[in-house]
């Protein structure tokens, strides 16, 4: 049940090996092979948007596209920069997306930016474009059409790629009968305008599920950006346009210095320990001029670098990039409460409502799991490679089911059960000019984890640190840094953050614990300074400090490969780390910092910590109970949309007004209006 499992599935195209798409033919002859590695912006490398963007084309230029499902889109960016795109890979692509395969709407959206913006070049003959129109003719838009595929339609990405790409399909091709689904493409077009509309206006008002997420707003952008770019309703691409402006305000708000190294509502190891392979970095570098052009896993880029009517509102980049701002917090909030989805008008019986309320992977969480079965009899999806861990037992799913006792075991099992899914989330962001500390605070305490990414402490590209509780070392999340096997209880106040770990097992059907310990990444190799002193870990970049500190003792991973002095374990059913950061200019020179935090006053107790921080005061936290600084009770929950120096907007708000000096811009979903006192173009 995570959208990232290697599958290889047929509808009657050629099969490919998954995730990869095969050229059909040579390279052009003055094609790159090898890669050229972009240098990393810790500071936006040019103000000017043109010069970014030219810098990204130039950066297409020089590198090979991925052999992903992406690997479309970078084609039509090298052709917008002048050079000759790879048609073979256009020509993988149009199998990969005939295959049916998983991630086949990504390059299904990199075919409609070729239909519609790019069919009149001379570099695609009569032929392309024909068995492209039939691509596009022939493909299942929806779970409910006809046929049985290996794709992902349902989670929060996936939904709006679909949904965008069946409208867009159908408005290009109107009078024609879209074979798989039999309908035409007006009908088409008109049924997922509706649903469209529902999914924009449900991000708008809450957020996302998938919050604040370094790979899935890649993807979340693509789709928005061919609606702005390509519907003609007006208002689809208006409020599309409003919540994209969402998303990057989001990126804007919780990164620092290039790196989107917030707390994450999916996330998986490599993009976590390494900013050059977030799948949003290139993103950020062409809008923001931070970060790096990677070229692995991003399409976005090149469809903001190709659009023709989105334009960056200025604030948006002055966030980014506001390194004069001592302090910023954020505290933020997304995603809707389950208990609570009739008041969105979310019911658990219809299969539209069901569809969006798989947005946050409500699969057997009982309150959701009778209509998820009905939905995979509807849908065909017991043969899903996605659901065959609920194929395996579905002698025991469907004898719960038919007994009347689905919904108590569910309840039973739903720290297991319901480990995907992804509810209601209370962020907290502190952002200075050195570091970046974030956290869900109090998350589902104590449930199985899938790919959530509860807190990091960032001070550079690779400079950064976090906890995870790995279920297992290998295979499918929750694994070794991918995800927790049981989620902690994190609070944090400002540069401190306390994370408690109480490893239990619980009833599981799916995901059984492995391993009962807790465990830090503190690549220690990527800082200037590192010392352990007292137990506590202290390590320094540039003016930036950070301080970790494990209740119980520590032993650093010895075995060679990536994780070798950089993964610190803590072999204890229950544990408190605790991290605190700090910066010169507030904490003086790094002796200093590292004197106070050894002076402090820390009691450890079972499952609660008073550590009295040189910074804050007395912090009092534990498993149950209250967090309280001073003795006054912190309030973790029921923040704001968004609460920080830049906007201030109720949960939820029709109306969000951003600014940072004389730039402004004003978002207002019930007018459909977007207002910015300036736009980069």
């Amino acid at each position: 049940m995570n959208d990232s499992t290697p599958i290889q599935r047929s509808a009657g195209a050629p099969l490919q090996p998954g995730y990869v798409i095969l050229p059909q033919e040579p390279a052009p002859p003055d094609y790159p092979f090898e890669p050229n590695v972009d240098a990393f912006s810790s500071q936006s490398f040019d103000s000017d948007y043109q010069k970014r963007r030219q810098a990204y084309l130039e950066f297409i230029l020089r590198n090979p596209a991925p052999e992903s499902p992406k690997a479309v889109f970078y084609e039509l960016a090298r052709l917008a920069a002048g050079g000759t795109p790879h048609l073979g890979l256009i020509q993988g692509g149009l199998n990969y997306i005939d295959s049916r395969q998983d991630c086949a709407d990504f390059t299904l959206h990199s075919l409609l930016r070729l239909l519609y913006q790019f069919s009149g070049h001379v570099s695609f003959e009569p032929a392309l474009l024909e068995r492209a129109r039939q691509t596009i003719l022939d493909f299942r838009y929806w779970p409910d059409e006809p046929g049985e595929d290996g794709m992902c339609t349902w989670t929060e990405n996936h939904y709006i790629l679909f949904a965008s790409a069946a409208f867009l399909a159908g408005q290009l091709y109107p009078e024609n009968t879209f074979t798989n689904s039999g309908l035409s493409g007006v009908i088409m077009s008109a049924i997922h305008r509706e649903r469209i509309l529902r999914w924009l206006e449900l991000r708008f008002l809450t957020g996302f599920s998938e919050w604040l997420s370094n790979v899935y707003y890649d993807e979340d952008l693509t789709a928005l950006l061919s609606l702005v770019d390509f519907s003609m309703d007006e208002e689809i691409s208006r409020r599309a346009a409003l919540v994209l402006d969402l998303i990057l305000l989001d990126m804007a708000l919780n990164s620092h210095k290039g790196v989107f190294g917030s707390t994450h509502g999916r996330s998986y190891e490599n993009a976590k320990k390494w900013a050059e392979q977030e799948d949003t970095s290139d993103t950020m570098k062409l809008l923001f001029g931070l970060g790096s052009f990677t070229g692995i896993e991003n399409m976005s880029a090149a469809c903001l670098a190709l659009s023709p009517n989105y334009h960056l509102p200025r604030v948006l980049y002055d966030i980014a990039n506001d390194q004069r701002r001592t302090e910023m917090v954020n505290r933020q909030r997304m995603g809707i409460r389950l208990s609570q989805a009739g008041w969105w008008g979310l019911k658990t019986r219809d299969f539209e409502d069901g569809m969006l309320l798989l947005n946050q992977e409500a699969y057997l969480h009982p309150r959701t799991a009778r209509l998820f079965l009905r939905m995979m009899d509807a849908f065909r999806w017991w043969d899903n490679p996605f659901f065959a861990p609920i194929r395996k037992r579905r002698w025991l799913v469907q004898l719960l089911r038919y007994s009347g006792l689905l919904s108590l075991v569910a309840r039973r099992c739903e720290k297991d059960l319901g480990r995907n899914t992804r509810e209601e989330v209370n962020i907290y962001t502190c952002r200075t000019p050195e570091y970046l500390l974030s956290s869900a605070q109090d998350y589902r305490k104590g449930y199985g984890g899938d790919q959530q990414h509860i807190w990091q402490a960032t001070l550079g590209a690779g400079a950064v640190c976090f906890t995870t509780q790995p279920a297992r070392l290998q295979g499918p999340p929750p694994n070794n840094w991918t995800g927790s096997g049981v989620l902690p209880r994190v609070a944090q106040i400002k540069n401190v953050v306390i994370a408690i770990y109480r490893i239990r097992k619980f009833p599981s059907l799916f995901v059984r614990n492995e391993l009962f310990y807790s465990h830090a990444w503190f690549p220690r190799d990527q800082f200037d300074e590192f010392y352990e002193k007292e137990g506590w870990v202290f390590s320094r970049l540039g003016e930036g400090y950070l301080a970790l500190l494990s209740q119980h003792p520590y032993e650093w991973r010895e075995m060679p490969g990536e994780d070798q002095h950089r993964e610190m374990i803590v072999k204890k059913r229950d544990n408190i780390w605790l991290c605190e950061c700090g910066r010169k200019e507030s904490d003086g020179d790094f002796q200093t910092f590292m004197e106070r935090i050894l002076q402090a006053e820390v009691q450890f107790y079972p499952s609660r910590v008073s550590y009295y921080s040189p910074s804050l005061g007395r912090i009092q936290f534990g498993w149950k109970g209250p967090l309280r600084l001073d003795g006054q009770e912190i309030t973790m929950n029921d923040y704001p949309r968004y609460g920080n120096p830049y906007t201030q907007a109720e949960f939820p708000s029709e109306s969000i007004q951003v600014s940072l000096g004389e730039q402004t811009l004003t978002l207002d979903w019930a007018k459909g209006r977007r207002e910015a006192s300036q736009f980069l173009s």
